[in-house]
């Protein structure tokens, strides 16, 4: 599907954006230089007529991502948690992303469920409602199962949702392409292995299986965690395209109106995302990995529940520890020791200077400590850093795009909450538990006894291996014997002879 058809759908993605008027906005919330405002225009405006329509009651931005389709729409989720990068009027906008999409209609729903499960609605389900969430890529339903009356929420994939996210993606790709062959800088960006990684996200979304199996698993890690609940999964009752949750009721965390009303501490909230977060990236290295408003309810005595598990991170030990090192090396504004972090871990090339790289790092954390959250701007911040990655020559870390970004979304979430949150204050206490749980000498030695653990299990087969290598050596044919060099006083002799043999026919 790949291919220079696919410029169509570029093209089409810049028409629509000027037909809704959505261009002047996003270049507008991007702070956009000037030059390329006049580029984008004089890009978009001849092919204006090409663009799709959307819907005219709703505000531009929003209007063209919900036409363009899911891809798109799940990036306007993402930006509706930054308000402090894209303003609080664009942010509010596209919350309405989240959750608020128009859904398809139930006579739809009900004929998937009855398909995917062999088994008609009314002999499941004793209630079912119409829709009462909707987003990129699936429903919801509530609904009570027909033999114990409990609630539930019942999720429905969108007819035809795979078909139209192959499509973004094949675009995708196309453009990341292109910016690869016109600009060779972004290379180190690696734009082709980022969508890679995009799709490889969006396919476990599109199978409420996988999504089954990881709210099953992040049940299990965060059991004990106070204030956090994780509905539980009817697995008899999901599965490719339907998935059965527990019902939990709650108020949206983005009505921060409701919140108030209801006497919630909206910084203590706050506070609560970003450390759940935290905690469950390093301590489990499997996070929620979509915790936008949308996705996140406040019950009555004040727990915090996460829905949709469609979007799991999962990042191994050791970059655990370098993520908890370099977010450590910030809170104490340990500059060398996050530089040498990044070397180690081969982050940077080492032929760069490592003290430069350090004062560079300072120059982006600096700013950050001892200054009123709303005072930073994070666009500017995230610019300058992104400058200091060029200059340094540091390639995009796929294994971490799903971490950074997920860490975007949530102190978006978290500033929504209580604008004047200091991240690295909240961070504190999670990463300094992490560090002296497993960096130092008592992490040492459990690493040395895990590995002690492992060899163990095959020291029964150390004889079997150590004689199939003997066999193998046995059996090899003989090295072959170095080449014959003559001796050397015969290289003298042959060398004496050419120099006199040149000697002579000079003279001659």
């Amino acid at each position: 599907m790949r291919g220079p058809h696919n410029i169509w759908r570029l093209v089409r993605t810049g028409a629509t954006l000027e037909r809704t008027g959505a261009m002047g906005v996003v270049l507008e919330a991007f702070r956009a230089p000037p030059r390329l405002r006049l580029v984008a225009r004089l890009l978009g405006w001849p092919f204006k007529w090409l663009g799709l329509k959307g819907d005219p009651a709703l505000p531009p931005a929003t209007r063209a991502l919900t036409a363009l389709g899911p891809a798109y729409i799940k990036f306007g989720q993402i930006l509706s948690t930054r308000p402090d990068v894209v303003g609080e009027e664009l942010a509010d906008q596209l919350r309405y992303l989240q959750d608020k999409l128009p859904p398809f209609d139930t006579a739809t729903a009900r004929r998937m469920i009855e398909e995917e499960l062999e088994t008609p609605v009314d002999s499941l389900f004793c209630e079912f409602s119409d829709a009462i969430a909707a987003a990129s890529i699936a429903q919801v339903h509530k609904a009570r199962l027909a033999d114990t009356g409990e609630a539930v929420a019942v999720k429905v994939l969108r007819p035809g949702i795979e078909r139209a996210f192959r499509r973004d993606i094949d675009a995708f790709y196309l453009a990341a392409t292109m910016i690869e062959a016109l600009s060779p800088a972004s290379r180190r960006l690696r734009p082709t292995d980022v969508i890679a990684h995009f799709e490889g996200v969006v396919k476990g979304e599109l199978d409420l299986r996988l999504e089954a199996a990881a709210a099953a698993e992040f049940l299990a890690n965060t059991r004990d965690d106070p204030g956090f609940v994780v509905p539980r999964p009817h697995w008899f009752l999901s599965s490719r395209n339907v998935l059965t949750l527990a019902w939990a009721e709650g108020l949206p965390l983005g009505d921060n109106a409701a919140l108030d009303a209801a006497g919630h501490d909206r910084r203590a909230l706050g506070e609560r995302v970003l450390q759940l977060f935290l905690r469950h990236a390093l301590r489990d290295g499997f996070f929620h990995a979509d915790m936008h408003q949308g996705n996140l309810k406040v019950a009555a005595n004040g727990d915090l529940i996460a829905l949709d598990f469609g979007i799991m991170g999962r990042i191994d030990e050791y970059t655990r520890r370098v993520y908890a090192e370099i977010l450590f090396g910030f809170i104490r504004k340990d500059y060398r020791r996050i530089a040498e972090v990044h070397f180690e871990a081969g982050y940077v090339p080492p032929d760069r200077d490592i003290d430069e790289f350090a004062r560079a790092l300072r120059s982006v954390g600096e700013p950050i400590f001892g200054m009123d959250a709303t005072r930073i701007s994070m666009a500017r911040l995230l610019n300058y850093l992104f400058e200091v990655t060029e200059r340094f020559g540091m390639q995009t870390r796929t294994e971490l795009l799903l971490l950074q970004r997920t860490m975007v979304v949530v102190e978006g979430v978290a500033r929504s909450l209580h604008p004047q949150i200091n991240i690295w204050q909240v961070a504190r206490p999670v990463v300094e538990d992490y560090i002296r749980e497993n960096v130092g000498p008592r992490a040492t030695l459990r690493d040395l006894l895990r590995t002690a653990r492992v060899l163990a299990r095959f020291t029964p087969r150390l004889p079997q291996l150590a004689e199939a290598e003997l066999i193998r050596l046995s059996a090899a044919p003989p090295p072959a014997p170095p080449p014959r060099r003559l001796p050397g006083p015969v290289w003298a002799l042959a060398g004496a002879a050419l120099g006199a043999l040149a000697v002579w026919a000079v003279l001659a």
